[in-house]
């Protein structure tokens, strides 16, 4: 068997992805119809058009507006299930599903609504075709600490959905050390805590979230390649990185997906794994992301069952269940 042949059939956990970023352009209108609410496009294939980036900053500005029709419970179910059907037809067997409280609650939409709609569906998705999930409240980086520690209270009274927290939006200008303190008020509510770093921001946002946010996983953090002691670091604390290589080419993070530095990053003996992030954004879900990197940096079916086994050593699964799904593959 080779490698394509391989990731096609074989059972795979995500554990970077973000459900607003799963929002795909048909489902958006329907969706905005729905509840009456104006979106700047006049049909599907011109919003399509408008999924084209030239920088994080790009995609964030229509992410955001595209997270304004979302409102009643029903919206987050319908929109959590479309990506748990996507789960279902990749062989997805486990995710951790990220979610921006703050993109709704600074809206007027209650914390509850988000959640309730999310646990709807992770409940369905459960019973109808096996998939298990875990949730990560993600704070936004662009707005205050304050406003985290507000969303942490606001998660209180669910924290026995919620996993861990992390830490997502604009990253340059916005390093980890700015929510140190709420980072620290997280993981005494119970919560795990990870973060984006090194996506645009520089190695340095790496050593802070490592250092002050005590994360126990870093997402995206390709930068660290510009800093071999920290590469050093990471190998050695088996730091695992939750890589999106769609996400890279998509925000011109890397120029083009045949110097994605997946495979300089394996060689490295660095522990990544492979994700989608905003896969309706950034063409194309898990497999897509696994058949792109296979095909352009010639992985070998040995790289590629490494990936797909981090991804379930890496999640935050019970070592008991980690162990059932390794003995899957």
């Amino acid at each position: 068997m080779n490698a394509l042949e391989y990731i096609k059939k074989v059972p795979k956990a995500e554990l970077h992805l973000h459900i607003e970023g799963s929002f795909e352009p048909e489902l958006m209108f329907e969706i905005a119809q729905r509840n009456k609410i104006e979106i700047p496009y006049s049909s599907i294939g011109e919003l399509k058009k408008a999924y084209q980036f030239g920088n994080l900053q790009d995609f964030l500005d229509i992410y955001y507006a595209g997270a304004n029709v979302l409102i009643h419970e029903q919206d987050f179910y319908d929109l959590t299930m479309a990506y748990f059907k996507h789960c279902a037809e990749e062989n997805i067997v486990h995710t951790e599903i990220m979610f921006d409280p703050q993109t709704h609650t600074k809206r007027g939409v209650a914390f509850s609504t988000v959640i309730n709609g999310i646990q709807r569906a992770r409940e369905d998705a459960e019973r109808q075709y096996g998939i298990s999930s875990l949730l990560i409240m993600s704070y936004l980086r662009h707005l205050s600490e304050e406003d985290a520690f507000e969303t942490l209270q606001q998660s209180l009274p669910f924290r026995h959905l919620i996993k861990s927290v992390g830490l997502d939006s604009s990253e340059k200008g916005n390093p980890p050390s700015k929510f140190r303190k709420v980072f620290e008020a997280s993981v005494k509510e119970g919560y795990i805590p990870v973060a984006h770093a090194g996506e645009e921001g520089p190695a340095e946002y790496i050593c802070e979230a490592l250092d002050l946010l005590k994360v126990a996983r870093i997402d995206h953090g390709n930068n660290c390649l510009t800093d071999p002691k920290l590469v050093e670091r990471l190998v050695e604390e088996k730091m695992a990185l939750t890589v999106c290589p769609l996400s890279n080419t998509a925000l011109r993070n890397v120029d083009d997906i045949k110097n994605h530095p997946l495979k300089k990053m394996l060689d490295l003996g660095l522990q990544v794994t492979v994700n989608s992030d905003d896969p309706a954004y950034f063409g194309g879900y898990l497999t897509q992301n696994y058949i792109s990197c296979i095909e352009a940096l010639d992985l070998s079916l040995e790289q590629v069952k490494q990936l797909v086994r981090n991804s379930f050593q890496y999640s935050f699964l019970p070592e008991e269940m980690k162990e059932k799904f390794l003995a899957q593959l």
